[in-house]
């Protein structure tokens, strides 16, 4: 099996990407590294042709987004560099996000849903924690959504994540970006209509 690196700025970019690669190829989301600054890491796993479509569709849809990402495969990957991609996930002291995002973090429920169509996914990111609560506060008010969790990865960057059917998820994330004004900086404000099993299995259930 081959891995796949995808180095993407701020987390609401990097889902994006994540869900088109792992919908472009048959690869699996191992999870997401932050770096403490705006940088994630996306790591993939599948067979060396998968990875290379995959890493392909994530460069482009990056560069749809206005964003630059930095890719990279292992054909072969050295038994002894297991220590630098499996290791023991913690929350930062410094800023009390997660380490990783792994889909072992959050349980899944015993007796999953009847109904296995996912729910549109609304995702909201500002530089600023004010910024953030006001956002968040707006979205949920505007529409018939869930909260599904907040996201640190450093330097003030902080990702609200809500879930619904596609219409109340596109109202409630409008009015989230509009609700930021000049409490904060917006990075962005997206929603994923369908989003990939594998990126939702990193989230809060």
């Amino acid at each position: 099996m081959a891995l796949g690196f995808i180095e993407c700025p701020f987390l609401s970019i990097t889902a994006m990407v994540a869900d088109h690669a792992v919908k472009a190829a048959a690869v699996r989301l191992l999870g997401f590294e932050t770096s403490g600054n705006e940088r994630l890491l996306i790591r993939l796993e599948g067979g060396v042709a998968a990875v290379t479509a995959a890493l392909a569709d994530a460069e482009t849809r990056a560069h749809e987004l206005g964003v630059q990402v930095t890719t990279r495969s292992l054909a072969r990957p050295a038994a002894g560099l297991e220590p630098l991609l499996c290791f023991r996930n913690t929350k930062n002291p410094l800023y009390g996000g997660r380490d990783q995002m792994l889909p072992t973090d959050y349980a899944s429920p015993q007796t999953p849903p009847m109904n296995t169509t996912q729910p549109a996914l609304g995702i909201l990111e500002t530089q600023g924690l004010t910024a953030i609560l006001e956002a968040t506060d707006a979205m949920l008010k505007a529409a018939n959504v869930t909260l599904v969790g907040k996201e640190k990865i450093g330097a003030a960057y902080v990702t609200v994540i809500v879930k619904g059917d596609v219409a109340a998820v596109t109202a409630a994330v409008e009015a989230g970006a509009r609700a930021v004004g000049s409490l904060g900086k917006l990075i962005a404000a997206h929603v994923i209509a369908r989003p990939h099993e594998d990126l939702v299995a990193l989230l809060p259930k």
